[in-house]
């Protein structure tokens, strides 16, 4: 259905990156999905697209918004639970010099 875009030794470097162990079973399946992805975009870049407006959703859909309110904070509930705390806040290990 679609040309070799993807080899294998792309698929293994996407799963190295990725910390994914696979089997070379595994890879071959993920190449042929991934080029079988690949060909529906390539059938979808001939359609002609310069009358339809650009779209951020599929569907039209409103986010439905809340009103903000203030309210009491979790405090001594959530920090009698930390293993390590400085006043009312958690202390955790520093990660930057």
């Amino acid at each position: 259905m679609t040309q070799e875009n993807i080899d294998l030794k792309t698929v293994k470097h996407v799963a190295k990156l990725a910390r994914i162990e696979m089997s070379d079973d595994e890879m071959k399946q993920y190449q042929q999905q991934l080029n079988v992805i690949l060909g529906y975009v390539d059938k979808l870049q001939e359609l002609d697209t310069t009358d339809i407006a650009p779209m951020a959703h599929v569907a039209a859909t409103a986010t439905p918004m809340r009103e903000d309110k203030l309210r009491e904070g979790l405090g001594e509930k959530v920090l009698s639970n930390a293993p390590q705390r400085e006043e009312r806040f958690f202390k955790v290990p520093q990660v930057l010099e």
